[in-house]
């Protein structure tokens, strides 16, 4: 596996990936599920942005080119473990998988034991530029990993799964979105300024939402006024809910999994990207 050397003397590169789990998920659930880089070309890169470099994780076909992409935005635990097993499993499917660390600039959350002080830490990553940063991801993943600039996609988990959203709605080359039990309503402040129900109806590509009928965190209702919002302008999108199947049901190193839902969830994940083009 090749590893890129990052520029150590970068000062707003603040932290790298994690190279494990992160410290406020431990411990790991024995459900954990690793995927091999066999066939793959997989490397942690330095990702130039408008403001600096940021870090990031890349894994693709270990042949070929022209791969689609598929942007992985990561959950409140940043560019852990997971997250680059998710970029092995799209890998392994003929995707170029890229996760920019968009937490780098403000804090490390992987060293973060304490899910009250992370959220302080996550609070302060603005909007615009997490946004913007997912925009570089993709320009590197064109310039420098053979990726296919007609074929770009987004997948996000929790507070990825909000910004999934908030991407197909500003992005005008996304083909298509996931949005894994991400945040549809909240609190619009200066940083983070609007939510998917905002977007909802100026969606530049279409997102597939996948749910938890028993997440507590996100409340069924706010669900069904997503649904209202993009049937009301015959959107392409489209929301899928497990009903037994709570926050998290995706993330195999919690207790929180769900292999049931998570196993249909990623055949509607592939399925969803190659109908729109993915």
């Amino acid at each position: 596996m090749l590893q890129e050397t990052p520029n150590q003397s970068n000062p707003t590169r603040l932290v790298g990936l994690s190279n494990g789990f992160a410290a406020a998920v431990q411990p790991v659930a024995s459900t954990t599920i690793t995927t091999d880089d066999a066939g793959l070309f997989t490397s942690t890169i330095s990702i130039q942005t408008s403001n600096g470099e940021i870090p990031g994780y890349i894994a693709r076909p270990e042949s070929g080119s022209n791969f689609p992409i598929i942007v992985v935005v990561h959950e409140v635990f940043g560019v852990h473990e997971h997250i680059k097993d998710v970029c092995r499993r799209f890998a392994k499917v003929g995707y170029l998988a890229i996760a920019p660390e968009l937490f780098s600039r403000v804090g490390d959350v992987s060293a973060i034991s304490e899910i009250s002080e992370l959220i302080k830490v996550v609070a302060k990553a603005p909007d615009s530029l997490v946004l913007s940063d997912i925009k570089f991801a993709v320009r590197y993943a064109i310039e420098q990993g053979s990726g296919d600039p007609d074929r770009q996609g987004i997948i996000g988990f929790c507070w990825g799964g909000r910004i999934s959203w908030l991407y197909a709605a500003q992005s005008d080359n996304l083909k298509a979105g996931v949005a894994f039990y991400g945040r549809l309503v909240g609190q619009n402040s200066p940083l983070q300024p609007s939510f998917p129900v905002d977007a909802a109806q100026v969606l530049n590509a279409p997102v597939l939402g996948l749910y938890g009928g028993k997440d507590e965190s996100i409340p069924q209702d706010t669900v069904e006024t997503m649904r209202a919002l993009l049937e009301a302008v015959d959107s392409p999108s489209k929301i899928t809910v497990y009903p037994n199947a709570g926050h998290a049901f995706f993330a195999d190193y919690r207790p929180s999994y769900n292999a049931e839902a998570a196993a249909d969830a990623w055949n509607q994940t592939l399925a969803f990207l190659k109908e729109h083009g993915v």
